[in-house]
């Protein structure tokens, strides 16, 4: 369906858990409480959502957490969301930390694609930013899942006077493995507030220093904002996702469904449509339908980063209480 702004909103981001076994820094520092597992919507309850986001026009799905594979079932649910009969697309986006396991199962569910955070490539730098000693079973899984087949993208956030000078160095994964690396600009929500990222221009800038060749790509390389190029001879692409320098509101085309069940129009706005009351209550699907739809209309125009709140309160929850 298409909001009130005239964009197509085709994509749900779902988070199924607000739990995660690394503790980064910008997202989930030690001392967050978890969401209380009785608030935390079930999967049956979650494909009941999605189900009726399939009449609304809502064809693809990422699944997120905290970190996904921490939840016992994952993979079931996403055999399950991927036989949904409105379900085109099925992703995941994961630390990395548990993936490497469960690759044949993922392949054999025929998962679309899969998205691994890993912000550098310095085992002391790993811990410092995650506090936990796992780079090593990143990086495996990393390999291990461009070689199984499945489509694998990299994600990496940069910050200022802490992993900004490892930039070149993961690029470099694209050009040595089948993966695209996206660099994602640090959004200024919870602990992310504390720290400065890196504008696509300053990486760009540095690029051109080695890579002065570079070339824009055009094609669609997946459902987000990341704006690609390619480096000659490498075997993946570079992706750059900078929501503050790049604000892409006008092209936006997706949703959020959190852990606890709201529906979220926008990551800047903390309000939405708590989904897993009306389903615990005995909605009908027919009253639930029609308040989805109604809050997709409402989506708002623009994030408001830089300013106060035009359209409602700012999100105070943090990234991972959120979903990636």
């Amino acid at each position: 369906m298409k909001d009130s702004h005239g964009r197509t909103i085709d994509y749900m981001r779902i988070s199924i858990t607000d739990r995660c076994n690394l503790r980064c820094k910008y997202c989930m520092p030690e001392d967050i409480p978890s969401i209380p597992h009785e608030k935390i919507l079930r999967f049956e309850e979650i494909l009941h959502i999605c189900r009726l986001a399939g009449e609304l026009g809502i064809r693809k799905f990422k699944v997120t957490g905290g970190e996904p594979l921490v939840r016992k079932g994952c993979l079931a649910f996403l055999k399950n969301l991927k036989e949904l009969p409105a379900t085109e697309q099925v992703t995941l986006t994961t630390n990395g930390t548990l993936l490497s396991g469960h690759l044949p199962e993922l392949k054999k569910i025929g998962l679309d694609g899969i998205n691994i955070s890993l912000d550098t490539l310095n085992e002391q730098t790993f811990e410092r930013i995650t506090g936990r000693p796992e780079f090593s079973r990143v990086m495996d899984s990393v390999v291990a899942c461009q070689a199984s087949g499945i489509r694998t993208k990299v994600n990496s956030v940069l910050l200022q006077d802490i992993n900004k000078n490892e930039f070149l160095s993961l690029v470099h994964l694209a050009r040595d493995y089948q993966v695209d690396v996206r660099f994602i600009e640090i959004m200024p929500i919870g602990s992310g507030r504390q720290y400065r990222g890196c504008s696509r221009q300053e990486l760009l800038s540095m690029l051109s220093e080695t890579y002065p060749d570079y070339v824009q790509v055009h094609e669609h390389r997946g459902n987000g904002p990341a704006a690609y190029i390619y480096l000659p001879g490498f075997k993946g692409c570079i992706g750059f996702i900078d929501a503050i320098h790049g604000k892409f509101c006008s092209t936006c085309n997706r949703v959020r469904l959190t852990s606890d069940g709201l529906l979220k129009l926008c990551l800047y706005y903390e309000n939405g449509i708590d989904l897993c009351s009306m389903l615990r209550s005995g909605h009908s699907d027919s009253s639930i339908l029609a308040a989805m739809e109604r809050a997709i209309l409402k989506k708002p125009e623009e994030h408001q980063f830089h300013f106060t709140a035009l359209e409602g309160p700012a999100e105070e929850r943090r990234m991972s209480q959120i979903g990636g």
